[in-house]
């Protein structure tokens, strides 16, 4: 009897979009324009996060923000407020995003007038660290009342993300969270994770966050 032949579908899926989004990156260098993936659980603050950054940033960087969801466009009626370029991406029922995604939701957006555009990913913190978008940095929100045991249990996330923004620290004193345990616990699954704890809510923190991120875009964008 002849062998069956055995194909590995998932990585050949991998494989594929992974070259995408290396061709993805290499145009939006061209372009001078940095992508961010930022990710998340639902409900840890993430759209707040990113209106404070967009408060504090808008006025030195052209932004553009794209928000993915499985479904309505909630989030996206937000970041207008903010009087930012922004559109939603809908899903169809997928708990990610992937390059051939994300550069669909870019062609829609329109990037050669900004700066900086932020990809608020489907929120969980299981597929969309699988996929590469194309996103010159990764980055994620833990927020504390999810616990700072996450990244013990979701390893994947800390590992391909640059920076963990912990968000909601004004609730510290209500919840059984260690914040020396969580960095500990991040740094064991990536050495070189940037950390900043914030406050979207009072704002606290978040300035150390946005002068990284205007730093990373800058220099992106700067460079040849």
């Amino acid at each position: 009897m002849d062998k069956v032949r055995i194909i590995e579908v998932k990585e050949s899926i991998f494989a594929d979009n992974n070259k995408e989004a290396d061709r993805l990156r290499a145009e939006l260098k061209e372009e001078k324009t940095f992508l961010l993936n930022l990710m998340s659980s639902p409900g840890s603050g993430k759209t707040t996060v990113l209106m404070r950054t967009i408060e504090a940033l808008k006025e030195q960087l052209k932004i553009g923000v794209m928000e993915a969801d499985i479904d309505s466009a909630v989030d996206a009626e937000k970041i207008a407020t903010t009087g930012v370029k922004s559109i939603q991406l809908h899903t169809g029922g997928m708990c990610h995003l992937d390059a051939a995604m994300t550069e669909q939701g870019l062609k829609e957006l329109g990037t050669r007038d900004l700066d900086l555009v932020v990809l608020e990913n489907v929120g969980n913190l299981v597929c969309p660290a699988e996929f590469d978008t194309g996103a010159v940095k990764n980055a994620m929100i833990l927020s504390v009342p999810e616990g700072h045991d996450k990244p013990l249990k979701y390893p994947l996330i800390f590992t391909v993300c640059d920076v963990l923004i912990i968000n909601k620290i004004d609730v510290l004193p209500y919840f059984d969270f260690d914040l020396d345990k969580v960095k500990e616990y991040a740094h064991r699954r990536n050495p070189n994770l940037k950390i900043f704890p914030v406050s979207a809510k009072t704002g606290e923190g978040m300035e150390a966050w946005t002068q990284w991120l205007k730093e990373q875009v800058n220099a992106w964008n700067q460079t040849v």
